[in-house]
């Protein structure tokens, strides 16, 4: 898992190319205890010092989540502006989830070569 987590932050602003599944969830997995810990504080904590760190760390994690989407999209084949489906509310999320959770596509396609055969871990 972390090597995933690794990959994502090495390619930190990296929008090009494409991300294997396993790589755009485990990513998800990873930062999903801190979204949590965000919800938390902000409805029934309201620590403000950690309402500060938990700002600071969604400010730097940012740009890898949105990256790794874009990529992630890129391997089923797919414009990086398809993350805007999200602005359809409902209907849009649940086909951007459909699109991040597809498997992407054998072999190259305009975005590059398969992840798969060109395994980086």
């Amino acid at each position: 898992m972390m090597e995933y987590v690794k990959i994502c932050f090495r390619k930190y602003a990296t929008f090009s190319g494409r991300a294997r599944r396993a790589e755009f969830w485990y990513f998800f997995l990873f930062l999903l205890p801190l979204t949590l810990l965000s919800y938390m504080n902000q409805y029934a904590w309201q620590n403000e010092a950690l309402a500060i760190l938990l700002g600071i760390i969604a400010i730097v994690v940012f740009i890898p989540r949105l990256a790794v989407a874009v990529r992630r999209l890129h391997d089923t084949n797919h414009s990086g502006w398809w993350i805007l489906i999200n602005l359809i509310l409902f209907i849009g999320t649940i086909y951007y989830l459909y699109l991040l959770a597809s498997e992407g596509d054998h072999g190259d396609n305009q975005y590059g070569p398969d992840p798969k055969a060109v395994e980086e871990i």
